[in-house]
């Protein structure tokens, strides 16, 4: 970073050089603080002459400049001058989702994608990860407004309002300016239904909320039963009515819900740029071809545009860790996925825990098919962890042993399998073994799913907080660092699937 004549401690982000008019526009730091710079040879004007700031010294140049800090009410008059840092909706795009949970690791994510095909979604936060970060919306997006900024990354980013649940969850999105909207029906997915009788199966549906999906159940299990679908050359769907049933039985309180959301969505805020994609992972029953068929199906009756569905594939996606299973059977299973996808030509596949799925992507890559989109948001997390097991290994021996703790009570809404036998104190490794306990699969899972008391709990004082404040520091010291990390990591997630973007 270059040093700014006359202020010797003003070190400027190159990438951020930007004109609006005559006044330049650029994100330089005075030892820990970042702000906005505004330098102007006659006075700010237009919307830049709101941004709230204080007069800094211009050393020998005439003019003006302004030292403006990186708050929500900048970011937004920022986004009003330079349409780059307004989110974009991604459409059928190739698409990668770096959900950030400290809110300064996009900067990083930005750099991965040198040389990427891939279109990235840098403010992507769940309702969860905003309740155990206890940070709100407006955070998240202000973070990818400032990185883009900071990197003068001009190519567009998506905003996914993650894991919907309620339509209070799509109003607090909507205000922050959220494009794309994932809709989470989980709670209304009847797992059981995949061990049910016929009988049962019949007498299950008949329970279900019809008026909701204007329709019945002889005329749903008419359109299906029998009836057959021809996907692709090789590929042909022939459902009987007992699977016809099982996807009404486990999917039919989904598809009301969605409808439900997406209608508020639709009639509460009519002009708002947007996009639905809905998830189903999060479940234990695995999505079959025939219900991916008919989840599509039924939101077009519907009239549920989707850009993305999330199934539930074959194996496990634990979070923060490899895929669990025999890849080629998620091939075989990918592939069909992908031909309803490209029968309906409407909504790509969506991996949700796709942090570290290492072996998949080089699997998807190998197929060089399908429209695709990725999510990540715990692995950006560990990567940060791995950056204080490197400079401060003191902090990290401490945040290890606090994790170690809170695992049993906070995994309960995570999808894990780390056991606390294979995870030591802190004090049991030297320094030189620390990053590399990151290749440890229970160790990972400790520290992804303690994210939230790790970053919110208080000190012994009660005022100061416990870590997040020294790990915030340990990052800010080490800025490169952390940025290098996680171009390295992300790269191995990026490179695999390249083959696809580039179609």
């Amino acid at each position: 970073m270059p040093v700014v004549s006359g202020s010797a401690s003003l070190q400027v982000y190159p990438h951020s050089l930007r004109s609006s008019g005559p006044m330049l526009f650029f994100v330089a730091r005075q030892g820990p603080q970042k702000s906005l710079f505004i330098y102007s040879p006659s006075g700010l004007t237009g919307a830049a002459a709101n941004l709230v700031g204080e007069p800094f010294p211009t050393g020998p140049l005439q003019g003006s400049m302004r030292c403006c800090p990186l708050v929500h009410g900048n970011a937004r008059i920022i986004q009003t001058i330079f349409s780059f840092t307004q989110p974009a909706v991604v459409g059928l795009r190739q698409s990668f989702g770096f959900g950030d949970r400290l809110g300064i690791a996009n900067p990083g994510h930005v750099r991965s994608l040198t040389g990427s095909s891939f279109f990235p979604v840098l403010a992507q936060q769940s309702i969860r990860e905003l309740t155990r970060t206890k940070r709100e919306a407006e955070d998240v997006m202000d973070a990818a407004v400032w990185a883009v900024f900071q990197e003068g990354y001009t190519s567009g980013f998506g905003a996914d309002a993650d894991h919907l649940k309620t339509t209070a969850d799509i109003d607090r999105m909507v205000k922050a300016g959220f494009t794309m909207f994932t809709f989470d029906p989980s709670e209304h997915v009847v797992n059981a239904a995949d061990t049910m009788s016929v009988e049962g199966l019949a007498k299950r549906a008949a329970s279900h909320p019809w008026a909701d999906l204007n329709d019945n159940i002889a005329a749903m299990v008419a359109r299906y039963e029998g009836k057959t679908v021809v996907i692709s050359k090789a590929f042909t769907i022939t459902p009987d009515r007992q699977e016809v049933l099982r996807a009404v039985v486990k999917y039919g309180g989904s598809l009301a819900h969605i409808r439900r959301l997406n209608d508020h969505l639709l009639q509460s805020y009519p002009g708002h740029p947007r996009e639905v994609e809905v998830s189903v992972d999060e479940t234990e029953s695995v999505t079959s071809p025939f219900e991916h068929f008919f989840m599509a199906s039924e939101l077009q009756r519907l009239k549920v545009e989707i850009v993305s569905l999330a199934p539930r594939f074959v194996g496990e996606f634990e979070k923060g860790i490899d895929y669990k299973g025999t890849l080629d059977v998620f091939r075989t299973e990918y592939l069909r996925h992908v031909e309803i996808s490209d029968f309906f030509g409407s909504h790509k596949i969506s991996f949700h825990s796709g942090s570290d799925k290492f072996g998949v992507y080089e699997t998807v890559g190998k197929t060089g098919r399908g429209k695709i989109h990725v999510k990540t948001a715990g692995t950006s997390y560990l990567e940060a962890l791995k950056v204080a097991a490197l400079q401060d290994a003191g902090l990290f021996r401490e945040i290890l042993d606090f994790s170690t703790g809170l695992f049993e009570q906070e995994k309960a809404s995570y999808h894990v399998s780390a056991r606390l036998s294979n995870v030591k104190k802190g004090a049991s490794y030297s320094d030189s073994e620390l990053p590399t306990l990151f290749g440890s699969d229970d160790i990972r899972q400790v520290l992804h799913v303690t994210f939230g008391k790790v970053l919110t709990s208080a000190g012994p004082d009660g005022k100061s907080l416990l870590f997040r404040d020294r790990l915030m520091a340990c990052l800010d010291t080490h800025e490169d660092v952390h940025y290098d990390i996680l171009v390295k990591h992300f790269k191995r997630h990026l490179d695999p699937l390249e083959s696809l973007a580039k179609r």
